[in-house]
């Protein structure tokens, strides 16, 4: 059991230490030194993590933790009379044992991939130390014991994302993009952060498992105090996953390198929402109206993601509304009551996501940089490979059977039916939302790897072994991985979801969705497989660039919040409050300029000021003794 324990509490380290090399060193090491300072770290904590899982099965408890030090106190006059310590605590069960397994084993072949596809970069070294410290905050987050560590974490995971997007600082764009996603994620964090001091308040605990104890001995279903710390949580969960209304950061985190877009989408940032509200499902279990926020949130988002997508023209935007949806679907699932299949689905998500990414990467570096889908064409002849793996990636997302996303994907739709915070309206919209996944991918694969070429530089093919290597675990994962068992009795012990026997066709329409919409493309799209050489064109009708452009929330939001800000900031350009502090600098001033006048240097206005001092101080004296 110690060892475990030992094993566990090194398992964030082993990155932390490779960052804290790399980014003392940075360009003094070599490629291949700093590759593999940064991937070694990362075989370290993916085979650390497979050992803590295989372990964690052979205790009867399904619980390992482990304490390292004591953060910091709190006085018995915040709590009550006891006081009440912050630890720096791990905390592993079935829940984190997934995710710390998809953290490590994903990031570890993004790793692996990112080595080679970054290796002409000059500042090679700095960005595998970001990478290593991403993984780092995600680590932690996911096996915080408490919540003032998960939130360490959080907010570590938000800041890396800030430095990897805007990795590329040169260009403008991708400093801007940065920004963004720095900006909305802190909408999401600031209420989150309110969430925890409301828990904290009412249940006097930090402890996560506590705190979902003490609320269900303080608190009924439908209590209002469970209702605001939920919608709270809720809150931090919509931002850092990218869902309605605080999604629009996602696509343009496209400006950063595309093994980064491979780990916030697939392996760590977008994921620690959907954590949050299963690690917390104790609190939301006793809202449900909360709960039924969070399908509706999740089934909107995967509809709106998957029209976005349908118009994008950037093969990595495509990719990115596609995490949107998915996300959603995930959220769906969490609202619906089925956490399980949610976290399912997660797991199998970041398999055929971080393919997609990948292998989309390799595309964009053999078209020497070159994401514009109406450029490409053609690939499936030029880059057998590649394409192949792009396929299966692509067969995953649509969840054809056989499949990990059709074992996932099935699982949260056919749990929607009969849920009472979901519904059959509900199942529709993941139904829609399956046809959406099916046509947009299919339009996707027509455009970059069938008709003809339609890029006039030679392509630079990637043959490294490093490279493909990870292209092809991950493949066999995106396949075979649905076929991983978990049991989450221990995490999820209540459930929300009707046990009646749903009607038999819905199975089928499930089953049979994606090919409807695989059909559909075929024939809708004919032009971009028949091409005759021909230049395509993206359409520019007002419907193509109200989807292209994301549904128009960021001009919605340009206009609500950036425009009267800026004018209101414009108007106030003086700052009235700056001015009000002024005031006290200027009557300093001026009692220095009065005293400056004063010291004339001449020994005679000295002593007349003396003098005139002591006749003014011999007559209040005076004044005094006459009116005793």
């Amino acid at each position: 059991m110690q060892t475990t324990q030992l094993i566990l509490s090194s398992l964030p380290f082993y990155p932390l230490v490779s960052f804290l090399i790399l980014i003392l060193f940075a360009k003094r090491l070599p490629w291949h030194v700093a590759a593999i300072v940064s991937v070694g770290a990362m075989a370290l904590s993916a085979i650390s993590s497979f050992i803590l899982v295989f372990n964690l099965t052979g205790i009867e408890a399904n619980v390992i933790s482990v304490q390292l030090w004591t953060w910091f106190s709190l006085s018995g006059n915040i709590i009550g009379e006891n006081q009440s310590s912050v630890n720096f605590s791990f905390y592993l069960d079935a829940l984190s044992a997934v995710m710390i397994c998809v953290v490590s084993g994903i990031g570890f072949l993004i790793h692996l991939f990112a080595a080679v596809y970054m290796k002409t970069d000059e500042n090679f070294s700095r960005f595998m130390a970001y990478m290593n410290l991403f993984i780092v905050a995600m680590l932690i987050l996911v096996l915080a014991d408490n919540l003032v560590l998960l939130y360490l974490g959080w907010e570590g995971v938000g800041l890396c994302s800030f430095l990897l997007i805007g990795f590329w600082y040169q260009d403008k764009n991708n400093v801007k993009a940065a920004r963004k996603a720095f900006i909305v994620t802190r909408i999401g964090d600031t209420s989150m952060a309110i969430g925890l001091f409301l828990l904290f308040q009412n249940l006097g605990q930090l402890n996560i498992v506590d705190v979902t104890q003490t609320a269900k001995q303080v608190w009924q279903v439908g209590d209002s105090s469970a209702y605001w710390c939920a919608l709270l949580l809720l809150g931090g969960a919509v931002g850092k996953s990218a869902q309605l209304p605080l999604q629009t950061w996602l696509p343009d985190a496209m400006a950063g390198p595309t093994p980064v877009s491979a780990l916030i989408h697939a392996a760590t940032m977008v994921t620690a929402g959907v954590y949050l509200i299963a690690r917390m499902n104790g609190i939301f279990f006793l809202s449900p109206e909360v709960m039924t926020y969070v399908a509706w949130i999740g089934a909107i988002t995967l509809l709106m993601a998957g029209f976005a997508a349908l118009a994008q023209t950037d093969i990595k935007r495509v990719l990115a509304y596609s995490t949107m949806s998915q996300i959603g679907y995930m959220m769906l699932a969490l609202g619906a009551g089925a956490f399980s299949s949610g976290v399912f689905h997660l797991m199998t998500h970041a398999f055929f996501k971080a393919l997609l990414f990948l292998t989309a990467g390799a595309v964009i570096l053999a078209l020497h940089h070159q994401q514009d889908l109406f450029k490409m064409g053609g690939l499936l002849k030029k880059l057998p490979v590649e394409s192949a793996l792009f396929i299966i990636g692509l067969v995953c997302l649509m969840a054809l059977p056989g499949t990990s996303g059709f074992f996932s994907k099935e699982a949260i739709i056919a749990s929607l039916w009969s849920s009472s915070t979901a519904g059959p309206t509900l199942w529709w919209a993941a139904i829609l939302g399956a046809l959406l996944t099916s046509v947009y991918s299919c339009r996707l694969f027509f455009l970059a790897f069938l008709g003809h070429s339609r890029f006039e530089t030679k392509l630079h093919v990637e043959n490294s072994k490093l490279l493909r290597l990870s292209l092809i675990i991950l493949a066999i994962l995106s396949l075979f991985g649905g076929l991983i068992t978990l049991n989450f009795d221990s995490v999820f012990p209540q459930s929300i979801v009707d046990t009646h026997i749903d009607p038999t066709w819905l199975h089928f329409v499930a089953i049979a969705t994606p090919f409807i919409g695989i059909a559909i493309s075929w024939f809708y799209f004919s032009h971009y497989r028949n091409n005759g050489g021909e230049q395509l064109n993206a359409s520019q009708s007002p419907l193509a660039l109200y989807c292209r452009n994301g549904l128009g929330f960021d001009w919605c939001y340009q206009w609500l919040f950036i425009k009267p800000y800026c004018a209101l900031a414009k108007l106030n350009r003086r700052d009235v409050f700056d001015q009000l502090l002024m005031l006290n600098a200027w009557y300093i001033k001026m009692l220095h300029e009065t005293l400056s006048a004063s010291q004339t240097g001449s020994l005679r206005w000295y002593a007349a000021a003396i003098g005139l001092g002591l006749v003014c101080l011999f007559f209040i004296i005076i004044v005094k003794v006459v009116s005793l």
